[in-house]
């Protein structure tokens, strides 16, 4: 059998997991390299054309609706761009892990219908916002970053677990709440500044992704919207009586008193100390639902 070199092995690792993630990842850092080779080019006079600014100005959502109906392709792209380095390595960072955990516990569907759906109301209310001048004020006239999926992701997971701890190095053992506060807190006073619409686009975001879950918890799945029905085209002509079979939870959602109990477990003694049923409850749990 051929072995499989590193680069074979990194993407066979990478884009065989059926994560959403890795994708989203690939097209934002794909996307600001290429936006930042353009600028590159103009810097260094190989092309008269200003291509960093034509990309910044088509791919980003801007403030009204009348200057979206001549790019409504930036509803779409808006969430992949980014300027600055340091900005969406922080992003990406926080993507990873907050997707990631989000996957252990729901399914895919669930974070592609929060993520993206945030964007598309988010984004709706960014250009409404934007037709009140004093609200359009600010330094950055149009929205672009992932920043609101972030939003609706963090703010569903403090529902969905508010006992779970996060291990810091110079902090300790914190709750994951707090975390959410402070990244809540820092990501507003930030677009308060720079654009009032972009603040209150963020807090609807936080809303959505605490609705979301809330629904869940109810046992309403709004994810479900987005579920493809199987037509069955054949024709039942008997059928056997079968004996009923026990779901843990309705709605795809994991039994909450038994996940923070394993959590717990965990925060104390770390994944191993979790005997083979409670890691099997653990995985169950996590792939409830999915596709």
């Amino acid at each position: 059998m051929k072995r499989e070199n590193g680069l074979q092995e990194f993407f066979r690792t990478t884009y065989n997991t059926g994560s959403p993630i890795p994708y989203i990842l690939s097209i934002q850092i794909g996307l600001f390299i290429i936006i930042h080779i353009a600028d590159l080019l103009v810097d260094l006079n190989v092309i008269n054309f200003p291509l960093y600014d034509w990309f910044i100005s088509n791919l980003t959502l801007p403030s009204t609706f009348g200057q979206f109906i001549k790019q409504p392709w930036s509803l779409f792209t808006f969430p992949f761009v980014y300027d600055g380095l340091f900005k969406i390595i922080f992003d990406c960072l926080w993507l990873y892990w907050i997707g990631n955990t989000f996957l252990n516990f729901l399914n895919k569907r669930q974070f592609l219908t929060i993520y993206f759906s945030a964007f598309f109301i988010g984004g709706f209310a960014f250009l409404g916002l934007g037709e009140f001048d004093f609200l359009r004020q600010g330094p950055q006239p149009y929205l672009f970053t992932n920043v609101l999926g972030l939003a609706a992701l963090v703010a569903s997971l403090t529902i969905l677990l508010p006992k779970m701890e996060v291990s810091l190095l110079l902090f300790g053992r914190v709750k994951f709440i707090y975390i959410a506060l402070v990244f809540f807190g820092f990501q507003l006073m930030y677009y308060v500044i720079s654009n009032q619409a972009t603040a209150i686009c963020f807090m609807i975001s936080i809303g959505w992704g605490i609705l979301f879950m809330k629904q869940l918890q109810s046992g309403n799945d709004l994810s479900l919207f987005f579920k493809k029905s199987k037509r069955n085209n054949l024709r039942i002509i008997h059928k056997t009586a079968k004996s009923p079979s026990y779901k843990s939870h309705q709605a795809d959602l994991p039994n909450q008193e038994v996940i923070d109990e394993i959590l717990d477990k965990i925060s104390q003694n770390g994944y191993e100390s979790l005997s083979s049923r409670e890691k099997e409850i653990l995985f169950k749990v996590s792939r409830e639902g999915k596709e």
